[in-house]
């Protein structure tokens, strides 16, 4: 069963845009818990809330295919895995040119345990943690040159224990809320609606989140509040989701520190929402 009591502090081993580590204790706040035994998360991202709260069993899906391929070799090969990434953070590995030769590499090869090393590597190489793709489908990120990127294997160990119990799918969201029933509680962090409509950055592994998207994952909140499954759902709190979650039971505002920035300077709090459709 869901324990929301306990205290639990483990950290994703990614560095995410919009990772949820800080709001955890305000999700659990609003995730109905009682006598729930799986958590679903459509789009697990970091995965710092399924780290976070305990569940017997846990329903984990991304569309990024380079983030499931990831989270199911530390699932299934977490020891040989660990020790052989930490490679990547050691010798000249740190240097520009071997940064791009690396994601050359990550772009062109079809294994996915090594796209999988090389992952890890980009994410904590790379510019601000950010993964971004071009129309190609072609990682992108510059060169983040940074001192000494922080190799996390204890996070990386941490997640393959929990991972364990988890089963991570490479989907649609609409794929998880197929499989929910009475005994699952979901939480959905889609690609949050742009403050600025003129400039967003909702593309995510090649694909854009629209408008229609966000509507279309309310749609599947309520039908699956009508099967006896509540869904929560987190956003930005802005006009179009005022409007996008006016049928919601519940709406809990909070203001939250943004995460990733290019300057510490210009980090700013900016108000976001939680939606609840309790069943």
């Amino acid at each position: 069963m869901a324990n929301g009591s306990s205290v639990i502090n483990r950290r994703s081993p990614l560095k995410w845009a919009g990772g949820k580590k800080r709001i955890i204790e305000e999700i659990k706040a609003n995730l109905p818990l009682k006598g729930k035994q799986r958590l679903i998360e459509p789009f697990v991202g970091g995965g710092s809330v399924f780290l976070n709260i305990e569940f017997d069993e846990y329903l984990l899906l991304d569309v990024n295919k380079d983030l499931i391929n990831l989270f199911n070799i530390l699932k299934d090969s977490s020891k040989e895995f660990i020790r052989e990434a930490e490679f990547l953070f050691i010798g000249d590995h740190n240097e520009e040119a071997r940064y791009y030769q690396l994601r050359e590499e990550f772009n062109e090869t079809l294994d996915p345990y090594r796209r999988s090393l090389l992952f890890i590597y980009l994410n904590r190489h790379g510019y601000n943690g950010l993964c971004r793709y071009n129309q190609k489908g072609g990682f992108n990120v510059p060169f983040g040159r940074y001192k000494h990127p922080y190799y996390p294997r204890e996070e990386l160990l941490q997640f393959a224990h929990v991972a364990k119990r988890a089963t991570f799918v490479c989907n649609d969201f609409e794929y998880a809320f197929s499989k929910a029933n009475k005994h699952d509680v979901v939480y959905c962090d889609p690609p949050y609606s742009p403050i600025n409509r003129t400039s967003s950055f909702t593309a995510y592994a090649g694909n854009k989140f629209t408008d229609e998207d966000q509507s279309r994952l309310v749609e599947c909140a309520i039908t699956a509040k009508q099967r006896g499954v509540s869904t929560l759902i987190s956003n930005h709190y802005v006009d179009f989701t005022k409007q996008l979650y006016r049928s919601a039971d519940k709406i809990t505002t909070l203001q939250v520190q943004r995460n990733i920035s290019c300057k510490g300077s210009v980090r700013s709090k900016i108000e976001e929402v939680m939606a609840l459709y309790k069943a």
